[in-house]
């Protein structure tokens, strides 16, 4: 959840710090804070509740913090409600309730994540004469690396790896130490944190738009890892203190793929981005007229050892997996069940090594998958990641991985992930239906000729939009929203109740058309909207049939089908279409609708689209 920056150099560091942090806010905007050394060795702390400006206008835009060497933080509140208190940075002193010079402390640092124990520790502290003054676990864990620091007197590593040893939980911890006033010291579970080095100057950040701007080639600190920052140099740590070597990464986005572009907000410019997207991954896994999935690793051989397949995800890339449930079976003849990532491992699944486990995550940093994943490789499973940042955690884990190429999104609502997760699972379909001896050449080479025109065909859609703008207008002040449909469109149904709900904050359902009669139905009454979507042929007649139902007791009708089935328009209030596809890939052309029409409801209500209430983009906590 939260955002962390960090900045060690020849430049001022407080205005470089909010700027990292205006990249982040779409993983928290509660509260923001910075802590800055000055030339004379002083911290500076500063805190400010609410959006990222507050408290760059309390900072004068970071000029009235003067230093080279500094933390910030925007907060996704967990322990404790959003307050100036409650704000990071924290302090290991006693004091530091609001921020400003504190001499005292020796520890200054910044968390994101979850610390379970955190009462436990707590207590062990205030029995050691620690008092504290906020609600937050990070405040715990400031003070618990003082405090071996101090018993033992001992430098930082070993202070942070005690501390790393009896924390439970998840966190990526930036902390300065007093004594140490040319360093900034990291240390990692489960949360991600990438750092940078450029030019005589180190970045950490806990995602790559940060420091963008300054550099590309970045290192991704390991699980249980700590790494110490200077100018333009950094080292790493294992828990036992030793020094270890790290790889750079390469990081392809370049900085201008992280900016509006134009666009009014950061979902427009992604929906727009779609059709490259989509583009950019097929051509990655399909080479001349055949799927090519070498990169991941995965082979025919262990495909061919495939008896079933387990897709768990969260959120948009669990709907994801509910259109590919369908897609896979029908393409492959293997069984697929779809699972929820925070349910998985809870469960005791069953599973063994002929089954496969395919996890999705846009960040591939999701708690809740990444444990799911451990789970399935402890059970001996062969493991696929599909993800979109290059050497995040799921894409370390992972037997094998497949990346989506959207480029980074920084909308909270998934647009571009979504569609290019898709794509990646439709070819994942069709190269082990190959394998499998499932599909033939001429199918494969009907459905490669069918995926090459889902780019145009979203072009086309995006072209028409205006329709949907008067609509959404139309309808947002609605109270409630039903999506219906059968198939891979009640999956697709599931996806676009999600964007109405999540940027809308309009109370929205998605109901299997076949089971309103039983129960649903007594919630529809007059005015309420129902919308349907309906691009499967074979099962159009049915959700029909099941729209009319609801009209009947008072529902306004939207339908949202295929070029040709202009009947439509004799039941609904309002028809909406997309070009006609083969009808596996149909999820990636009918959410397109759909997705405007969550992001038009919101702009006509004045909502913060990219930024959602509650939420943050990539969840990194349980």
């Amino acid at each position: 959840m939260c955002g962390i920056v960090g900045y060690i150099g020849k430049e001022q560091a407080a205005p470089i710090l909010l700027e990292g942090l205006s990249k982040l806010e779409y993983r928290g905007y509660d509260s923001a804070g910075l802590a800055v050394r000055s030339a004379d060795g002083k911290v500076r702390v500063v805190k400010a509740k609410g959006r990222l400006k507050v408290l760059a206008e309390k900072t004068n835009d970071g000029k009235s913090l003067s230093g080279t060497i500094g933390i910030g933080h925007t907060r996704w509140a967990t322990h404790g409600e959003p307050s100036e208190i409650n704000a990071h940075p924290h302090l290991s002193s006693a004091e530091g309730a609001k921020g400003g010079d504190d001499p005292d402390a020796n520890v200054v640092g910044v968390h994101n994540g979850i610390i379970e124990n955190y009462q436990e520790l707590k207590d062990k502290l205030l029995r050691h004469d620690y008092q504290f003054y906020s609600q937050t676990d990070t405040e715990v864990a400031i003070k618990l690396v003082d405090y071996y620091y101090n018993k033992y007197g001992i430098g930082p590593i070993d202070a942070i790896a005690k501390t790393m040893v009896r924390i439970r939980g998840s966190y990526a911890l930036v902390m300065m130490f007093k004594e140490r006033p040319d360093e900034i010291w990291v240390a990692r579970k489960d949360s991600p944190m990438v750092i940078g080095v450029e030019n005589g100057e180190t970045f950490v950040a806990s995602d790559v738009p940060a420091i963008l701007k300054y550099t590309r080639n970045v290192y991704y600190i390991g699980n249980q890892e700590m790494a110490c920052l200077k100018a333009g140099e950094v080292h790493f740590y294992n828990l036992d203190g030793d020094e270890i070597q790290k790889e750079k990464v390469a990081i392809e986005w370049d900085a201008e793929s992280a900016e509006k572009g134009g666009y009014e907000h950061f979902m427009m410019k992604e929906i727009h981005e779609q059709p490259k997207a989509v583009e950019d991954t097929i051509n990655a896994y399909i080479k001349g007229d055949k799927t090519d999935l070498s990169e991941s690793g995965l082979t025919d051989e262990e495909i061919e050892k495939i008896e079933r397949i387990f897709i768990v995800a969260c959120g948009s890339a669990w709907h994801v997996g509910m259109v590919s449930q369908y897609v896979i079976e029908d393409m492959t003849g293997i069984p697929v069940r779809v699972e929820l990532a925070s349910e998985f491992r809870y469960r005791k699944p069953i599973i063994g090594e002929n089954d496969l486990v395919i996890v999705i995550s846009q960040s591939g940093e999701t708690a809740d998958s990444l444990a799911a994943l451990r789970e399935a490789k402890n059970k001996g499973a062969m493991t696929l990641g599909i993800v979109n940042v290059v050497g995040s955690s799921i894409a370390r884990e992972a037997e094998h991985v497949l990346y989506t190429l959207a480029g980074p999104e920084i909308a909270v609502a998934t647009t571009k992930a979504y569609s290019t997760q898709l794509i990646v699972c439709y070819i994942l379909a069709m190269h082990i239906g190959r394998i499998k001896g499932i599909l033939d050449k001429k199918v494969i080479d009907e459905y490669t000729a069918e995926l090459k025109t889902i780019p145009d065909k979203i072009s086309k859609i995006l072209t028409d939009k205006e329709r949907l703008q008067w609509f959404a207008a139309k309808y947002a002040n609605a109270q409630d929203v039903f999506f219906v449909g059968r198939g891979i469109d009640y999956a697709v149904s599931l996806e676009g109740s999600l964007k109405m709900k999540e940027i809308s904050y309009i109370h929205s359902e998605a109901y299997a058309a076949g089971e309103l009669k039983h129960g649903t139905i007594s919630l529809i009454e007059d005015g309420i909207l129902v919308i349907g979507v309906l691009t499967q042929n074979d099962l159009y007649e049915k959700t029909i049939s099941n729209m009319v139902e609801c009209k009947a007791r008072g529902a306004f009708l939207m339908g949202l089908t295929t070029y040709g089935h202009y009947e439509i328009e004799d039941t609904v209030d309002f028809a909406v279409y997309v070009p006609k596809i083969e009808e596996h890939f149909a999820a990636s052309l009918a959410v397109i609708p759909l997705q405007l029409l969550g992001y038009y409801i919101s702009v006509a209500k004045g909502l913060d689209v990219d930024k959602p209430r509650n939420l943050a983009k990539s969840v990194t906590v349980e």
